[in-house]
């Protein structure tokens, strides 16, 4: 009988079910969308349950169309987008409100007045790898709990639990069995000490938090709980968790120190292996905990960077100036022109992420003359999104001190070929676009596998990664060199 793991793939704003046989193909998935809520500027929203349906339905879709039980799907593994908050009662199933989205503002005044003394500021980035930042789930668990009647007395109570995405999917596919998340999604809550690997109870009194409320944290690849859901099979361990990034850099076999990736989506998230040591960065970065295989003795991390804008601004180019019809559409009109005539564009439309964090940045196009046109715009565009990277890798490498001499690649914007050689111009480095660039869903399915001997070791799951792309540097390095003085230039403008 052939037998399959499953991956659960939730993300910002679809959910996705993967089914992947024992040759690293994915087989079939499903994917069903679900409403980004907006309630005020600056504030983003999920309806917990819709998350909920949307991912159950994509599953129980899936085990429909290929008749899967337990006999036939070895595990379930689970990756999510990360520090999106919710809360909820065991005792109903309900939860009290709608989750906090990752995006959402809405707390960055209570971290500017809880996190504003140096001191603490400092302590937080000692113990949590973290910026004090409105991003990470802490601030979200206490505005809930502030702002929603009875919320606070009863979580004082032992009343209501608190999850990060994943948590509340293996609630409840356990059945309400299993309260826990893995260490990647602890680290990103700014509520755990990575070095200790523990929930800290200073920063929990700091934001007035209940330890009751905190599930339990396991390693990513360990056996959370099994399946007990109607219209799911039972008794199907699952056996992977890890936040979308993480996933992403176990899906690319980033499993050796120095190993990075790239995932170009709506943003960009920069992400190197860095061992059993925890690198603190000089340059603005943040320190995480990293997935790591069964056999690993010791937690791993990882250096992370953010881009703010990457994808969007391809959809900028679309949806607000018209230029393209397409995504896709990008790529012709750049390989049209032999340059962008001078253009830069700063895509800075809500601050600059890493290494920069100056919230107060806007964005720009500079260098505009009449002979511009829509070809060097979008150019222009393509380029922005492989020099925010540059800046991150450079960072990395400093705060890493090793060079990246490889960068695996995966995302949307990944499928685009004059992006990807013109990133490997100006990185000066080889890029590797794998023949699946879903490596999110990739990431979850290998640790559920890995953790249930579906597949032996990471030496046999490294073997599944057959084809892909190649780029690598064909530009002279002065060229690479003058456009990003020129780039750096059109960054402090817009600062």
């Amino acid at each position: 009988m052939k037998r399959f793991v499953i991956a659960l793939d939730q993300g910002t704003t679809s959910s996705r079910a993967v089914l992947v046989d024992h040759d690293g193909t994915v087989v079939d998935s499903v994917q069903r969308t679900y409403h980004q809520i907006y309630p005020k500027p600056g504030w983003v929203e999920h309806n917990p349950q819709e998350i909920l349906y949307s991912q159950l339905g994509s599953l129980t879709e899936l085990v429909s169309r290929h008749h899967l039980s337990e006999s036939n799907v070895t595990a379930i593994g689970i990756d999510n987008q990360r520090e999106t908050t919710i809360v909820w009662d065991p005792s109903t199933g309900e939860p009290i409100a709608n989750a906090i989205v990752w995006q959402c503002r809405r707390t960055a005044s209570m971290v500017e007045e809880l996190c504003g003394d140096p001191k603490v500021a400092q302590a937080i980035r000692d113990k949590t790898g973290l910026l004090p930042d409105a991003y990470f789930s802490a601030s979200k668990i206490k505005w809930l709990l502030d702002n929603v009647p009875g919320a606070r007395e009863r979580a004082e109570a032992g009343e209501l639990l608190f999850g990060t995405v994943d948590t509340w999917l293996l609630w409840v596919l356990s059945g309400g069995m299993v309260h826990a998340t893995d260490m990647t999604n602890a680290s990103r809550t700014m509520l755990y000490n990575i070095h200790e690997c523990r929930w800290d109870q200073d920063l929990l009194d700091l934001f007035g938090i209940p330890a009751c409320m905190m599930p339990e944290v396991l390693p990513s690849a360990h056996v959370f709980g099994e399946t007990s859901y109607p219209g799911i099979p039972s008794g199907i361990p699952i056996a992977g968790i890890a936040g979308d990034q993480q996933s992403a850099l176990f899906g690319q076999c980033c499993f050796e120190p120095g190993e990075a990736k790239n995932t170009y989506g709506t943003g960009c998230f920069l992400l190197m292996n860095t061992g059993d040591q925890p690198v603190a960065s000089k340059n603005n970065l943040v320190t995480t905990i990293a997935a790591a295989p069964p056999e690993a003795a010791k937690t791993q991390y990882a250096l992370e960077g953010s881009v703010f804008v990457a994808g969007a601004l391809i959809q900028w180019l679309r949806d607000e100036l018209g230029i393209v019809r397409s995504a896709e559409d990008t790529e012709y009109l750049a390989r049209s022109v032999p340059d962008t005539g001078g253009v830069y564009i700063v895509p800075a439309f809500t601050g600059l992420g890493a290494p920069y964090w100056n919230p107060d940045a806007r964005g720009l196009i500079c260098g505009l003359t009449r002979g511009t046109t829509p070809a060097h715009i979008a150019r222009a565009a393509l380029e922005a999104l492989a020099y925010q990277t540059c800046d991150l890798v450079r960072a990395m490498e400093a705060d890493a001190e090793r060079r990246i001499v490889t960068l695996d690649v995966d995302g949307g914007a990944s499928r685009n070929g004059f992006l990807m050689q013109f990133q490997a111009d100006v990185l000066r480095a080889r890029i590797h676009r794998p023949s699946n660039i879903e490596t999110t869903s990739m990431g979850a399915a290998y640790l559920a596998g890995l953790t249930t001997g579906f597949w032996d070791d990471t030496d046999e799951v490294r073997s599944l990664r057959k084809g892909g792309d190649v780029f690598v540097p064909t530009m002279p390095e002065g060229n690479a060199e003058r456009l990003l003085e020129g780039w750096a230039r059109a960054v402090q403008r817009a600062m």
